[in-house]
């Protein structure tokens, strides 16, 4: 098989650059060794949030201001693209324009909430702080304070990702799983790819896009792969928040709360080093009841007993930002992977970067996030 480009994923990172792709006339064929819209695209909680979980005044003491602030104006950004097409698309995929409540923790007190609000007020981001009457009135929520943010949103991940593969297939993308792509040789001419059974498919460029599950020539520095955990409580549309604001703490481990369009609370959190996945799996009990009693002490007017409860994983990276671009030392090979908790909207950025880099074009931001 020949191929312009070939996308080695079938979760939501994979649809979004495959649509990419298509946008700007490439031929593209996509493999997955499992299937498609499997593994942690329906794992995830799907919070498409700008704000990235390192904060931006520790961000800039990592890798300076004018960087941070240029990735967290991107991730803003990011949000609002995604938006966009999936109304081009006209996915019905539950999208919902959000406002976010950050509560304070152990990694920002309310003291640091307040620095963080005036530093993303200083670059122009739509954040304040405000104070523990207003956020009594928005949410009923009785903490000393939180920043607000607008220009989040929330989204079914599977619809979306389904959507977008429905979408690429009627434009002309050939979609293949179960295939598991086994080497990946770069040449001078392009790129040959060699499955588990023997066939050769042979490619102008491949995009890496397997989500925690990294390739062979993939070994980035500081990362790590993430367990997590969440359910989903009982539809219950009239005991849920007035605003119906993301919730987020500061926090390490966070708790993450939003709703869902048939009004159930979708809890998250407890994030963990990952290990294996039956040792992930059996922790599932132990990890609902702390994710129930943590929204319960929150929100008291919620009932938060678990309806459904899963796990996930996740790579992550130690800046909290993404890994998008060329592959070091391999010619038309390029990777995304690192996308922490703000996956679907890193996988937005990635498309773009993707559509420029595979068109010989220059993304703004390689140096930001290069692999």
């Amino acid at each position: 098989m020949r191929v312009e480009v070939a996308v080695i994923g079938g979760g939501v990172t994979g649809a979004l650059v495959a649509d990419a792709l298509l946008q700007a006339g490439k031929q593209v064929a996509v493999f997955d060794r499992r299937g498609f819209v499997l593994g942690s695209t329906p794992a995830s909680t799907a919070l498409l949030q700008f704000e990235i979980d390192q904060p931006l005044t520790l961000l800039s003491r990592r890798i300076g201001k004018e960087k941070a602030s240029r990735a967290w104006w991107r991730s803003a950004t990011g949000v609002q693209a995604l938006r966009g097409r999936i109304e081009d698309l006209r996915l019905d995929c539950d999208f919902r324009a959000r406002e976010a409540a950050y509560l304070p923790g152990n990694v920002l007190d309310v003291a640091g909430l307040k620095a963080e609000a005036e530093a993303r007020a200083r670059i122009g981001l739509r954040s304040a702080f405000i104070g523990r009457e207003e956020l009594r009135q928005r949410t009923g929520l009785r903490k000393a304070g939180a920043i607000w943010s607008s220009g989040n949103a929330e989204v079914d991940p599977v619809k979306l990702a389904r959507g977008l593969w429905r979408s690429a297939r009627a434009r002309g993308a050939m979609l293949h799983a179960p295939v598991d792509v086994v080497d990946i040789e770069p040449g001078r001419r392009g790129v040959t790819l060699t499955t588990a059974e023997g066939a050769e498919i042979r490619a102008g460029a491949v995009v890496l896009a397997t989500g925690y599950e990294l390739a062979r020539m993939l070994h980035p520095k500081g990362y790590s792969i993430i367990s997590s955990w969440a359910i989903a409580t009982r539809p219950q549309a009239r005991a849920l928040w007035p605003s119906r604001c993301l919730i987020w703490e500061a926090a390490d481990p966070y708790l993450y709360i939003r709703t869902t369009a048939d009004g159930r609370a979708l809890i998250g959190g407890e994030d963990a080093a990952f290990e294996d996945e039956a040792k992930r799996d059996a922790l599932i009990p132990a990890k609902v009841k702390r994710l129930e009693a943590k929204a319960k002490a929150l929100l008291p007017g919620v009932d938060t007993k678990a309806d459904f409860a899963w796990a996930g994983c996740f790579g992550q990276s130690a800046t909290g930002l993404p890994a998008i671009g060329r592959v070091p030392g391999a010619p038309s090979c390029y990777a995304v992977m690192g996308f922490g908790g703000n996956g679907i909207t890193f996988a937005a950025i990635a498309a773009q970067m993707m559509q420029r880099m595979v068109l010989g074009l220059r993304d703004p931001d390689e140096d930001l996030f290069a692999v």
